[in-house]
């Protein structure tokens, strides 16, 4: 009963409707989420598969175009080659761990960062870069533990702005060390549904989101989180700096997604054309929410569903999606499963 998901946006799943898709998913993350505490090993995987879903599907790595897997695969040989010159210095180790996890190796790049951690205790990028990896892989545990201690080693500290490894198209980095900590912080609290936490660690991200890019992208969550807390005015304020002119070079689904939320979109006409599986994830979790904190329950389950089908399930819209939906399976069958609790005690 297990199921193949591929990253290059084709998708083999079987996932279970109504009280099976609950039970499934309910044990499943039980048995998953004793492998991620402190001291233990991750999840033994089938050889070749990078995670177990939150759904209690295998994730494994989809096939690249050739032309990108070709210019990863020579930007990993030199990152190799300069660890290999200095297998002792902090930027060599995060470059080689950054450069596996763009090839979707990203259980082998929490080994490199795990190397640079015992080697610079005290340096937060490392614990920046194995959270958000923890995330990809849905040890979700362990990306907390990482990504608290980032926050702790950079209090009182300036930023810096973060080398873009995949550099957008006016090659100008967007993002820094503060920001990122705090935006996949907020991330990681948000996919387990600690939404107050999440809330913290986004008003924090804000205070450090200085250009239009890191704006829509930190008010898109921090929106999401608000209506989750049903904070409505508070969300309302969130938006109010979001105009259609921004300057936003990478980040346009966030920037979309925001114009909707004020009614200036349409929802529909924010998906992208066939094929951009990042985009319609990042837009469909988006849209899916909208209708989750608006009391649309079976609109958001069949988007969530939608965002499935993109295979892009490395990327947060996916990762949230899977989470909403583990979250109302095992709503639907908690009736149930106390009936069945009971009949088991008589």
């Amino acid at each position: 009963m297990s199921s193949r998901i591929h990253g290059d946006g084709r998708m083999s799943v079987r996932l279970f409707a109504g009280v099976w898709l609950g039970l499934f998913a309910s044990v499943s993350m039980g048995l998953f989420a004793g492998c991620v505490t402190d001291g233990q090993e991750p999840p033994r995987l089938p050889e070749g598969a990078e995670a177990v879903s939150l759904l209690g599907d295998t994730l494994y790595a989809g096939e690249l175009p050739a032309d990108v897997l070709a210019e990863r695969t020579r930007e990993l040989a030199r990152a190799r080659a300069a660890y290999e010159a200095g297998p002792d210095d902090a930027d060599a180790i995060i470059w080689l761990g950054r450069r596996t996890a763009y090839l979707s190796r990203y259980r082998e790049a929490i080994e490199i960062y795990t190397e640079g951690i015992a080697k610079h205790p005290r340096d937060p990028r490392m614990y920046r870069h194995r959270g958000h990896r923890f995330i990809s892989t849905r040890q979700l545990d362990r990306a907390l533990d990482d990504l608290q201690r980032a926050a702790e080693l950079i209090a009182g500290t300036g930023d810096e702005i973060e080398p873009d490894g995949q550099p957008n198209a006016r090659n100008i980095p967007t993002s820094t060390l503060h920001s990122n900590i705090w935006y996949h912080l907020g991330l990681a609290r948000y996919l387990q549904g600690d939404f107050q936490g999440a809330l913290a660690a986004y008003r924090m991200c804000m205070e450090v989101s200085r250009n239009p890019d890191m704006l829509v992208a930190t008010s898109h969550w921090l929106y999401m989180t608000l209506r989750r807390l049903e904070a409505d005015a508070g969300a309302a304020g969130v938006l109010e700096p979001i105009h259609p002119d921004l300057d936003v070079i990478e980040n346009d689904s966030y920037h979309r997604l925001l114009l909707m939320y004020k009614g200036e979109l349409d929802p529909e006409s924010l998906w992208g054309d066939e094929g951009d599986a990042l985009g319609d994830a990042t837009v469909g979790y988006g849209i899916g929410n909208w209708h989750l904190y608006n009391g649309r329950a079976e609109e958001a389950e069949q988007v969530f569903r939608r965002v499935l089908d993109t295979g892009s399930w490395a990327s947060f819209g996916y990762l949230a999606a899977e989470a909403e939906l583990n979250r109302l399976g095992r709503r639907a069958m908690e009736p149930e499963a106390a009936s069945s609790d009971r009949q088991v005690g008589d």
